[in-house]
């Protein structure tokens, strides 16, 4: 099915609304989509990063807050 929304005549409201009614719709068959074929490498890669000591990580307070400051 091919369908287009009028992103430009729908609010914000319901385009957050269309987002979390997609992403619902996906969660009840995330095991029919296959995962890409780079997605394996790069959790692995993650994985060895932890492994060796090499990922730093930050409190969610913290990174919200920096986050916020790079985008003002």
């Amino acid at each position: 099915m091919a369908g287009t929304l009028p992103l430009g005549k729908m609010t914000v409201e319901d385009k957050l609304r269309a987002m979390e009614e997609l992403w619902d719709d996906l969660l009840r068959t995330a095991k029919e989509i296959p995962s890409p074929s780079w997605h394996r490498d790069v959790l692995r890669a993650r994985e060895a990063r932890q492994r060796d000591g090499a990922s730093r990580y930050v409190d969610w307070t913290d990174a919200k807050r920096r986050i916020r400051e790079r985008t003002r």
